[in-house]
């Protein structure tokens, strides 16, 4: 099995969790995730498999998009419902004018500070570790951009909104930075990820479904094979002599017809429909196998 199996994960889950009970499943230890998510987060999360693991580095940068509740009233350390609150409780009267005014702040390109409690690394330590043993945490602002913050309903305290963004984006900080720009603390009440770069929620299977689909022996039906991933990269066709060629880190030619001179990479894909390698331009229409399958 090689390709990618998009998870629905559940709250309560590590990724590493889901990582660990899919290599059971797939009787494989060749599995890995492509961007992790939070204990309490629910949603898309792409597992690669086999030797689609190789293909990782080309979905790190991958957008995301979330749906999540954001409650005022209280900070918490942790910036989400399950961190220790940072003062009293309050119930803030929020008007919608007043929020979608407050969200503007968070549109668009800005350095944002990571939660204290996150896979940040300080000093080659992450965050969380040293937050747990009560060491102080100062991590540095990272340039990240949101391009659409919706605010999709609000309800009393909670705010329901939507979010794309780019890789390394912490809604939390999001839902943390509101509150204090709104002067009554705030922090992230629940979050689901509806997409993972070119991965969608109505692609995903739950940890229940996968389960069962194990014990049938039809896991394999729910890879996404890897000749259908990275779909924005152009396929060429190689005959066999190329295809081993390539295996051997030959360069190879493409077609002026099919490919446009400018394209960065390449899918170098053999006779029978198997991807080969990703190749890297050189020259234009010539490329160098960068990963080979």
């Amino acid at each position: 099995m090689d390709g990618v199996l998009v998870v629905d994960k559940p709250a309560g889950w590590t990724s590493h969790d889901v990582v660990a009970k899919v290599r059971r499943l797939a009787n494989t230890k060749g599995v890995g995730h492509l961007g992790t998510l939070d204990p309490m987060a629910t949603g898309v999360l792409p597992l690669v498999i086999g030797k689609a693991t190789r293909l990782a580095q080309f979905f790190v940068r991958n957008d995301k998009v979330y749906e999540g509740t954001i409650r005022f009233g209280y900070a918490t350390d942790t910036y989400d419902k399950e961190g220790t609150p940072l003062g009293d409780d309050s119930v803030p009267e929020i008007g919608r004018v007043e929020l979608e005014a407050a969200l503007e702040h968070f549109r668009g390109p800005m350095e944002q500070v990571p939660p204290p409690v996150s896979a940040k690394k300080v000093g080659g330590v992450p965050a969380y570790k040293l937050a747990r043993k009560n060491q102080p945490v100062e991590l540095k602002p990272v340039p990240v951009t949101v391009y659409d913050l919706e605010l999709l309903g609000l309800e009393g305290r909670d705010a329901q909104v939507r979010v794309r963004c780019s890789a390394g984006t912490y809604v939390r900080s999001i839902a943390h930075d509101l509150g204090k720009l709104l002067s009554c603390g705030a922090f992230l009440q629940d979050l689901r990820r509806t997409a993972s770069g070119e991965f969608r929620i109505d692609q995903s299977r739950t940890l229940e479904k996968l389960i069962a689909m194990a014990a049938e022996e039809r896991l394999i039906d729910a890879i996404v094979p890897s000749i259908e991933l990275l779909p924005e990269f152009p396929a060429e066709i190689v005959d066999p002599v190329t295809a081993s060629q390539i295996r051997h880190g030959r360069d190879f030619r493409t077609s002026p017809f099919r490919i446009r001179a400018e394209q960065k990479y390449v899918k170098a894909v053999s006779e029978d429909g198997q991807l080969i390698a990703i190749g890297e331009a050189v020259l234009p229409n010539v490329y160098h196998p960068i990963l080979v399958l």
